[in-house]
């Protein structure tokens, strides 16, 4: 028990009373914010952290930037700490349970790693943007009010039983309660065992946010710190099963993945063995991508299931699996292909699942991939010839270099798929070099909205057209390019004229070209 003295009550009143006065902000700077955070009872507190947090959820949305901007000038900040503080407020206000919310939140890890290929004047531009969406939204959802997360106490898990299995139990059982004490007690290990005891949820159902949301909460560790592994992970249960709350309420039917998937890694043996190592030639990755995306998900789900039984590389089958997201990007029958459409959702899907896989223990590299190609499946659904279509490519008239990028740019500027996804290619088909093209999306991931998803896009193909052989590489960037050029000047709502909120005023403080 805790004992305050007369003269410290009155200290802790008149702490009170100035934070109400002048804000988290000022209060941060002053060296306040700690000691009134930690009084919030039944609330989450994030040690050193904790007033950076609280500004996050706390700022006004007119009073931010300038405040960040400061913070990065003065030495005070750093983008690393920045994006840290913001997936503790995000993780602790939404957890995982609203969609701006937890798009957002996927978007912090992408939004740093696309700092790392900026010059040094222009490199908080991404995080400033996916700092002020958080921001904003926390502020119209109540700043610290209604937050999710809150403490919560650990089960006590049975003897010999798989935790994986038991957390998957309450998730299908739609018993948030249990399911969360249940993944409290997995978290007092390693952040690592506790990863893999949750992806036996986030492989019950082929959704893009549940398993983007575990990949990148994995990924913001390496930020906030593997002492922070349980706030970050357990969005992903409280997203599961809230899910599957849903799906009892609108009887919709079980997910044919929860079936399949046990049936196919028994009947291929494939927690017998170690997975294999066998590398594959372009015949055979291509005649792969096929049978992905042109089949039905259990036919693709089973293709990959035998592959590995063969004793195929997880890695050169994530190639594949990833490659036949692209071609739903490609051939996607829509007019607007960025934001959340078949090929964006797939290819990031992809890039998760080939993540989670590398990382995960055997059972779950294997689940990871099967699920994957479930997920990816899109058999009857997309035009027959992938973008750019022969029209497209003969009205390209150059080979230079500098001209290609030129025609792409103003194909973008106009939303002509069509003409910046030839210009691309052939870009690509004679050997140029792929830095300036990924130079010249960045500069649209960064300036546009992207609905949302223009930050993770970008930061997928940046990774796999690194893990892709050179015969199909360039299929990624012209994707991104049909991507940007649907995405130029479209607001989340699909409203034309729209930059992304917050990117002028950052662009101002920064004194940098916007």
């Amino acid at each position: 028990m805790t004992h305050h003295t007369r003269r410290g009550f009155f200290a802790d009143v008149g702490r009170g009373m100035l934070l109400a006065s002048v804000g988290s902000a000022v209060a941060t700077d002053l060296g306040l914010a700690p000691a009134w955070a930690e009084e919030a009872a039944g609330s989450l507190t994030f040690g050193k952290l904790e007033p950076l947090v609280a500004l996050m959820e706390e700022t006004s949305i007119d009073k931010l930037q300038p405040l960040l901007v400061d913070r990065l000038q003065s030495g005070k900040s750093d983008l690393a700490t920045l994006v840290a503080a913001a997936s503790l407020a995000n993780a602790r206000k939404f957890g995982g349970e609203d969609y701006v919310g937890f798009h957002t939140l996927m978007a912090l890890a992408p939004a740093y790693q696309m700092t790392k290929d900026l010059p040094t004047e222009r490199k908080p531009l991404p995080v400033l943007k996916v700092l002020f969406r958080n921001t904003d939204h926390i502020q119209k959802n109540g700043g610290r009010k209604g937050e999710v997360l809150r403490p919560v106490d650990p089960a006590k898990l049975p003897s010999g039983r798989v935790g994986g299995e038991l957390l998957r139990a309450a998730t299908r059982g739609a018993d948030m309660k249990k399911a969360e004490q249940i993944f409290a007690a997995l978290a007092k290990g390693k952040p690592i065992d506790a990863y893999n005891h949750l992806q036996f949820i986030v492989q019950d159902n082929a959704d893009v946010h549940r398993v983007v949301l575990a990949h990148r909460a994995w990924s913001l560790l390496d930020l906030v710190g593997a002492e922070q592994a349980h706030t970050m992970l357990r969005e992903s249960v409280r997203y599961c099963v809230k899910s599957e709350q849903q799906r009892i309420k609108s009887k919709r039917p079980v997910p044919g993945i929860r079936s399949l998937l046990p049936k196919l890694l028994e009947e291929n043996r494939l927690l017998d063995k170690p997975l294999g190592k066998h590398k594959a030639d372009d015949d055979w990755l291509a005649k792969m991508v096929h049978t992905i995306y042109n089949s039905s998900k259990a036919q693709a789900a089973e293709a990959v299931a035998e592959a590995l039984a063969e004793g195929f590389s997880p890695e050169v089958i994530g190639e594949a699996i990833s490659l036949a997201a692209n071609e739903l990007e490609l051939r996607d029958r829509n007019a607007r292909v960025h934001g959340a459409s078949s090929g964006v959702h797939g290819s990031d899907s992809a890039n998760a699942w080939r993540n989670i896989a590398r990382v995960s223990n055997p059972r779950n590299t294997a689940a990871s991939m099967i699920v994957g190609a479930y997920h990816i499946s899109n058999a009857g659904k997309l035009n027959k010839a992938p973008y750019p279509l022969a029209d497209h490519l003969a009205a390209i008239e150059t080979k230079d270099p500098k001209a290609l990028l030129r025609e792409a740019e103003a194909a973008i500027r106009s939303n002509d798929q069509g003409r910046a996804t030839a210009a691309i290619h052939t870009y690509g088909k004679l050997g140029h070099a792929a830095k300036p093209v990924f130079d010249l999306m960045l500069r649209y991931a960064l300036s546009e909205d992207g609905r949302l998803h223009g930050e993770k896009y970008y930061v997928t193909v940046r990774e796999e057209f690194a893990t892709t052989r050179p015969a199909f590489r360039w299929n990624h960037l012209v994707g991104l390019a049909r991507a940007t050029a649907s995405g130029f000047g479209y607001s989340v709502t699909d409203k034309p004229g729209v930059r992304a909120p917050g990117y002028e005023e950052a662009c101002r403080l920064l004194k940098v070209k916007g």
